[in-house]
Formats: C-alpha cells, structure tokens, sequence
C-alpha cells in the first residue's frame, strides 16, 4: 500500500543539543535503512520548513504505524497520513504512452 506522509519536526528551542544531534543521526541511518529496504520510496523537503513529504510502499496500516512510531524524532513530530491509489489518467497504467 502507498502512502504520503507529511511529516513538520518541532524540536523545543530548550533541548540538549547534543542529544539532538544524536537523536537526528539516528534518524537520518534508520530512514536510510528504510529506503534501500524499499518500504520509504520518496523523501522531498519542504522549502523553508523542518519538514518533509515521503512516500511509503508497506504491506498494511499497521506496518506504516510501526514505521512512523520507530523515528527517533517521532515524539516531535507532527505527522499526517494519506493513502494513495492509482488514479485512472496516469499514463503508466497506459502502457506508458
């Protein structure tokens, strides 16, 4: 199933900024790992914001939650969800034409 994430970070101004940098290190190696593992397809930032839109290809709802609860910056994370299906225009259920 795909999925679009938006995903808006809101570290507090008064964290530990070592902590932090360790907490977005981890970030950075689990989404990568995620990415050659084929489940996060897509990453685009968001000019001008701490955010990104990703697009996730996972089994279920349940493997996407998973997902999402495991990123180390979750717990300062807004997060909003879209699920995708194909749409009847796109040239490539067309045979490409």
């Amino acid at each position: 199933m795909l999925y679009a994430v938006k995903m808006d970070v809101h570290i507090p101004h008064d964290a530990d900024p070592a902590q932090i940098a360790e907490t977005i290190a981890k970030e950075k190696a689990y989404s990568q790992d995620l990415q050659r593992g084929g489940e996060w397809r897509h990453i685009w930032r968001c000019a001008g914001q701490y955010s990104n839109i990703s697009i996730f290809d996972v089994a279920d709802n349940e493997r996407l939650h998973e997902i999402l609860w495991n990123l180390p910056l979750f717990k300062y994370m807004s997060v909003e969800v879209t699920p995708l299906a194909t749409h009847p225009s796109d040239i490539a259920l067309l045979g490409g034409e």
